[in-house]
């Protein structure tokens, strides 16, 4: 470690952020000092190596009482806007608790869980879905605050890149099949819904505590119908998934424990969750690829053979 700086930016995470350009690579090259910062302005002391995620910069800390907490620092950015907001609006129920914050950072003060305890490392699926099903029943019951970006304008978007989009995949049953997400998010956009949602709620956005078993983190808040916060469950462990010898099958149960846990219409959270694929799908178009992700065409393809059987 540095000795001027109270932590130093792993090398790992260095080079994958500092890969999104030159803005990235300042926010980067700042990061010591403004933890450094953060330690000092809220009397904290460093307990534990430094973390991180994707997008975020995590380190152990003891407040000035020893009560254990994490500083995250990340880049502010359009996904994140409304973290603070969500965090607020929850208050810890089934989701991190927010100890204090810097709106213009987006700096953040956490209640500390245990790491090395995601939900992935639950081994009985059906158990660690279930627990998603409650933890996403339990956070969608809070209606989004002013200030949460709305799924409407996520899905007004999404509808109007696709057709643009679609024609840079190869196979044409995939393009078949994007325009069918889109036709379903047609149909629902005039109904986007009002719920806080996660956004990002998968295994391994969920970690044990002392507090509560399970709690959620990370979340990416928006403001919309629950069924479209259901695909990071459906294609959690893929591999085991595919090992299963039934994969439709074992989709249709975990769709089913979570629309029944969360209470929502089938029909409409079908629609929702190919909304989730056609999102995914254009990411991956405007990252260059020319096919969609395997898990996702057979999400997409398992919950649309059910809803032609039983419309």
């Amino acid at each position: 470690m540095n000795t001027s700086t109270p932590f130093d930016v792993p090398d790992a995470f260095a080079a994958s952020y500092g890969a999104n350009g030159a803005e990235a690579r300042a926010w980067l090259a700042g990061l010591p000092r403004l933890g450094a910062g953060f330690l000092e302005r809220w009397e904290l002391r460093p307990d534990g190596p430094v973390a991180h995620g994707m997008a975020s910069l995590v380190l152990p800390v003891r407040r000035a009482d020893g009560t254990p907490a994490v500083l995250k620092l990340q880049q502010p950015r359009e996904e994140t806007a409304g973290v603070v907001t969500g965090l607020l609006a929850w208050r810890g129920e089934g989701i991190v608790r927010l100890l204090d914050h810097d709106e213009e950072s987006g700096t953040q003060l956490l209640e500390r869980l245990d790491a090395s305890r995601p939900l992935s490392s639950v081994a009985d699926d059906h158990a660690a879905v279930l627990i998603l099903a409650e933890l996403m029943a339990r956070l969608t019951s809070v209606a989004a605050p002013e200030g949460v970006r709305p799924l409407s304008g996520v899905a007004a978007a999404m509808l109007d890149q696709a057709p643009s989009a679609v024609p840079a995949l190869r196979d044409p049953a995939e393009r078949r099949l994007v325009l069918t997400c889109a036709s379903a998010v047609a149909e629902l956009v005039g109904e986007p819904g009002d719920r806080l949602l996660h956004w990002d709620l998968h295994d391994d956005n969920v970690l044990a505590g002392e507090r509560e078993p399970w709690l959620a983190i990370d979340p990416e808040p928006l403001a919309g119908d629950p069924g479209f916060e259901l695909l990071p469950a459906l294609d959690d462990r893929w591999d085991a998934v595919t090992a299963s010898g039934d994969v439709s099958g074992t989709v249709l149960r975990r769709f089913d424990v979570l629309t029944e846990v969360v209470g929502l219409d089938r029909q409409r959270a079908t629609g929702w969750t190919l909304g989730r694929v056609l999102q995914n799908a254009l990411w991956d178009i405007e990252d260059g690829r020319t096919a969609l992700e395997p898990a996702q065409v057979t999400i997409a393809t398992t919950l649309l053979s059910r809803s032609a059987r039983h419309p």
